[in-house]
């Protein structure tokens, strides 16, 4: 597969974001696969089908507290039978029905041989006075199959219960449980390694001296890898030295994605695509029309699976716009998900919006529902390397290229943050 750019040749021109999605898509592989225990499966994609070793549920059963009956023994639902035991959920019928009888069962409990209905508790009287236990029943509704599920309803054995590429919540953990899996057969999750660069920066823990800043996209990033569902690596801090951080990113190619943050702009020290270069690492594309985000950096180093290779922007909100929009459905898809775009919903702005230049904007923004359905209102930010900023943000509010006022009550599109 050629590259999208002759990278020796030809300057840099700005991709779309839709260009650039798809062509992290083109290059992005798909993982291989391990067998993990139910316990540790959330979350996971299902790297091949499920099916059912049992019939759900495994007998004909009640689904109230009442009293099983033959439909035939009642006129127009009234009428007086004997009863001739009592079945707990877990117990099993001793009796078959015969006509005139009735089986008191609980919710849950299998149905008697011969019973054909379940009259619920609260359309019965216990007959008073007599040496054997009789009901009276009065049920006008009564029909054939009332308050009965039937064996095998739910799932009979065989039946595929969850496909594969298919992300296992709670939920599927509980089927999976149903039909006695110990285990499940998952993608990998892939290692990504995490390089935040710049001589300005110093460990999140220490106190900044003059001129120094706090690494925040290091930790920021991992977190973002991790809530992805890949096993983030991060490294030490890349200085702007040219063989001390092409030692870091020998190091970080080791993993199955390098995420670098800073460095990719077009300054005297933004040495990173040089090195990668250097490095074989194929550029596939270099800037793309998103604000925040132009800086933006692709490349793949081939190989027998290959490696992709983000060159994020240096400030974190440019850095997190760019990982959610390009580098989380890239984790998402080498997981073995399928449909990995990020989540795209409508919203009325609640605010007037101005919208300038030739880039698509994705604003930190805040959702709220009302009488008038989703609202979402802009924040105001000191820019892309405000962080406090973003706290405030449930979504990111999509503005196309170009110039254009938007009024307050314009329908737009937002990317809700859940996943950051």
């Amino acid at each position: 597969m050629e590259p999208f750019f002759n990278t020796g040749t030809m300057s840099h021109h700005l991709i779309s974001v839709a260009e650039a999605s798809r062509l992290v898509a083109q290059y992005a592989p798909l993982g291989g696969w391990e067998w993990v225990e139910l316990r540790h499966a959330l979350g996971r994609v299902t790297a091949q089908s499920v099916a059912s070793d049992i019939d759900s549920p495994p007998h004909d059963k009640t689904i109230v507290d009442g009293f099983a009956i033959r439909a035939e023994d009642l006129s127009n639902g009234v009428g007086e039978l004997e009863v001739i035991e009592t079945v707990m959920a877990g117990m099993w019928p001793n009796r078959m029905l015969q006509a005139g009888q009735a089986t008191r069962i609980m919710t849950g409990a299998p149905l008697p041989i011969g019973a054909d209905a379940v009259v619920m508790v609260e359309r019965t009287t216990s007959v008073v006075g007599d040496e054997q236990s009789r009901v009276r029943i009065d049920d006008s509704t009564l029909r054939v199959g009332q308050n009965v599920v039937r064996r095998g309803a739910a799932m009979r054995v065989g039946d595929k219960v969850i496909a594969a590429r298919r992300c296992l919540r709670s939920l599927e953990i509980g089927l999976l449980a149903e039909v006695g899996r110990e285990t499940v057969k998952v993608c990998w999750r892939p290692t990504v390694a995490v390089l935040s660069t710049g001589n300005e920066l110093v460990p999140h823990q220490d106190v900044p001296r003059a001129g120094q800043i706090r690494n925040s996209n290091g930790p920021m990033l991992a977190a973002a890898v991790h809530r992805a569902g890949g096993v983030a690596r991060e490294l030490p801090i890349g200085p702007d030295d040219p063989t001390k951080l092409a030692a870091l990113i020998r190091d970080g190619l080791d993993a199955d994605m390098l995420l670098i943050s800073g460095g990719v702009s077009a300054g005297d020290l933004d040495l990173t695509p040089g090195i990668l270069r250097e490095l074989g690492v194929v550029e596939i594309f270099h800037k793309v029309q998103l604000k925040p985000g132009k800086p933006l950096w692709f490349g793949v180093l081939r190989g027998e699976r290959d490696k992709l290779v983000f060159g994020l922007p240096g400030n974190p909100v440019s850095s997190l716009v760019c990982f959610l929009l390009f580098v989380r459905p890239a984790i998402r898809r080498y997981l073995g998900e399928i449909d990995v775009e990020p989540r795209r919903q409508r919203a009325v702005l609640s605010a007037p919006y101005r919208q300038r230049g030739p880039r698509a904007a994705y604003v930190p923004s805040k959702c709220e529902w009302n009488n008038d359905g989703l609202q979402v209102r802009p924040l105001s930010s000191q820019g892309s390397g405000d962080l406090r900023a973003m706290i405030d943000a449930n979504a990111l509010a999509h503005f196309p290229p170009g110039d254009q006022d938007y009024a307050a009550g314009a329908s737009i599109e937002i990317l809700p943050l859940d996943d950051a």
